[in-house]
């Protein structure tokens, strides 16, 4: 068991069943978010897919079906599946199309951002002045450090936020926590911003917003979809999977010896993370999945590559989520408080931002969720304002995937400056 509660032996310790029970967690998840029962489309508007592809392995770890925390298929999702869904997400970073949205989608987007990486040590900050035990701890309790990992969500996406597990290192148990909070957080948030879009003409009239260029977007997007998308022959696949594995072990192996050479020559950059490797491979990944969307093979996209790499994201959640304690989202509910003030002061800056440029609410949602919620929230967001939007969310999501370790890193030194001692 974990958390050094009693050594009992899981009731499953073959890897390959337990693989398969991973395997079918998730065949289960998509099977049950396809049915158009009411009931079960309303129980998923409330706990929606990813959130029990965390708690459903949670749930068997806790109940000792099998040992999460000491599992292979712990550092197989990280090692392996986390950079190679890196990779495939950013082949599909379109420079250009950014710079087209720069003025006011891309404004909101950055705003966005520096409202999560300025409103997570404000939170610390706050609740530390009247319950400093919520946001305290030691060692791998310290709470920073799984608040920086839920910064790298909040900024890139489930990717990021596993990355930045690997290098703050929290405990299984406060990682348990702090998933909760992302989940109940940022789903009310997201379901918020849904609401407001199926309002979104009278909110444009409050913002006094100008929605022209969205409509002229949607046109141009409609159309390029059209013509790009086709179906994925084998070659392609086969070309996705080639390039993400070989990009993964290329990021492995220059990792190495750089966090090697810095650790020997440079131990004092231990405490911003750059002695540790796994840093290194997160970097190098993302370097080369961004270097390979100026070549042909960003054309992987049109046959599915960040959907084989949601595919590789989701393979990964359930590795992360066979790691949870559920018992230990009881432990510091201090902890919803930190998120919320967190996510309101995100909120309060695109606001004022969104207010000032008379951004159409459209920018102001697909911005926030694209930090937020990643790529499949963005998504999400983006098709309840018009199917062809859906690629501007995954655009900007994607560049919040490629900067989400970093800025979720720094976010991370920025609250353990803030933390009480």
């Amino acid at each position: 068991m974990q958390n050094g509660i009693e050594d009992v032996t899981p009731l499953i310790t073959d890897n390959a069943a337990v693989f398969g029970i991973l395997m079918a967690v998730l065949g289960l998840v998509f099977y049950i978010s396809n049915l158009k029962n009411k009931y079960i489309q309303g129980f998923l508007s409330v706990v929606p897919p990813l959130l029990l592809c965390y708690f459903l392995p949670g749930i068997l770890n806790t109940l000792n079906v099998f040992d999460g925390e000491d599992s292979p298929f712990t550092s197989v999702g990280s090692r392996y599946f986390l950079p190679a869904c890196l990779i495939l997400f950013t082949i599909n970073l379109d420079l250009k199309e950014m710079w087209n949205l720069r003025k006011r989608a891309g404004l909101m987007f950055i705003t966005g951002t520096i409202g999560i990486m300025l409103g997570g040590p404000l939170a610390v900050w706050v609740v530390s002045l009247f319950a400093p035990q919520v946001v305290g701890g030691a060692g791998p309790d310290e709470v920073w450090r799984g608040l920086g990992a839920l910064a790298g969500s909040w900024v890139g996406g489930s990717a990021n936020q596993v990355a930045l597990k690997e290098i703050l290192q929290p405990s299984p148990k406060l990682f348990s926590a702090i998933i909760a909070v992302d989940a109940f957080v940022a789903y009310l948030w997201m379901a918020l911003l849904l609401f407001g879009a199926s309002k979104s003409k009278k909110v444009d009239a409050f913002f006094k917003a100008d929605a022209s260029d969205v409509d002229a977007l949607m046109k141009r997007m409609d159309s390029k979809a059209k013509e790009n998308t086709r179906i994925p022959e084998t070659k392609d696949i086969i070309m996705m999977l080639s390039l993400a594995f070989a990009g993964t072990g290329l990021a492995s192996l220059l990792a190495t010896p750089v966090s090697s050479y810095l650790a020997t020559h440079y131990p004092v950059l231990e405490k911003f993370s750059l002695t540790n490797s796994f840093f290194w491979i997160i970097l190098f990944a993302t370097i080369f999945g961004i270097g390979l969307s100026f070549t042909r093979a960003k054309k992987l996209e049109h046959a599915g590559a960040s959907k084989l790499g949601t595919v590789f994201l989701y393979m990964l959640i359930v590795t992360i989520g066979m790691q949870m304690d559920i018992r230990a989202i009881f432990d510091n509910p201090g902890l919803f408080l930190v998120g919320i003030i967190w996510i309101s002061f995100h909120a309060l800056c695109l606001f004022i931002v969104g207010k000032i440029i008379k951004a159409p609410f459209f920018y102001f949602a697909v911005g926030s969720m694209a930090n937020v919620g990643g790529v499949a929230s963005a998504t999400v967001t983006a098709a309840a304002f018009h199917p062809s939007l859906v690629s501007v969310g995954v655009v900007l999501a994607v560049f919040g995937y490629a900067i989400g370790t970093y800025a979720g890193w720094l976010t991370a030194l920025l609250m353990q400056m803030v933390s009480p001692i």
